[in-house]
């Protein structure tokens, strides 16, 4: 129906999270109809992204520069360090605008399934980081999944030599959310992390 180079695009698309087949098929379509106006531009600048950004050398994030705009910011609390397990975890928080300090990208979490032990995700250098005297928190912004707190539980452990406060963001009832819909997990934490009115 569609010639191989068509086919091909299609199929490149279908891998990106998601996009499905079929919705990879309507973009790519679109972008055909839309040579001059959009395709053209959109792989010229992919092109030059994907030659100019490299991870900040301090935290981990993605910029243009060795060291990224938030650990070139003055203003920002070098004291507190919230670590993620990934850059689309730091971009979460920054959009939110109430955290002000510094960040630390693992690179992923602990897992066994997955063959990902602590030599593969940049501990060593959060330890480090953590020893600076300047340094008086370290916040564990793990996710909730299994792998996610055996990670928040390892590097606890591998931080409790440091002199530093080791804190966990709050886990429980999101805003919004109704008792109905959550799952057990999710109440239970809610119910332990209480708070007095």
């Amino acid at each position: 129906m569609i010639s191989s180079e068509i086919d091909y695009l299609v199929r490149l698309m279908s891998k990106l999270p998601g996009l499905g087949i079929r919705s990879a098929r309507r973009i790519v379509l679109h972008l055909l109809n839309n040579k001059e106006k959009e395709m053209l531009v959109l792989s010229s600048e992919i092109k030059q992204v994907a030659e100019l950004v490299q991870f900040c050398s301090i935290c981990g994030n993605m910029d243009t520069k060795e060291t990224c705009y938030i650990c070139l910011d003055d203003k920002r609390d070098k004291s507190i360090i919230c670590v993620v397990e990934n850059v689309g975890d730091l971009w979460a928080i920054e959009r939110s605008s109430v955290f002000g300090g510094q960040y630390h990208v693992l690179g992923g979490v602990l897992s066994a399934l997955d063959n990902i032990g602590p030599k593969d995700l940049k501990i060593e250098n959060l330890v480090e980081r953590a020893k600076n005297k300047n340094t008086k928190e370290i916040i564990l912004a793990n996710s909730a999944t299994v792998d996610g707190q055996t990670t928040a539980h390892y590097l606890a452990d591998q931080l409790s030599e440091c002199n530093v406060l080791i804190s966990r963001l709050a886990q429980g009832l999101p805003i919004g959310g109704e008792l109905d819909f959550l799952d057990d997990g999710t109440i239970t934490q809610a119910l332990k992390a209480r708070s007095e009115v």
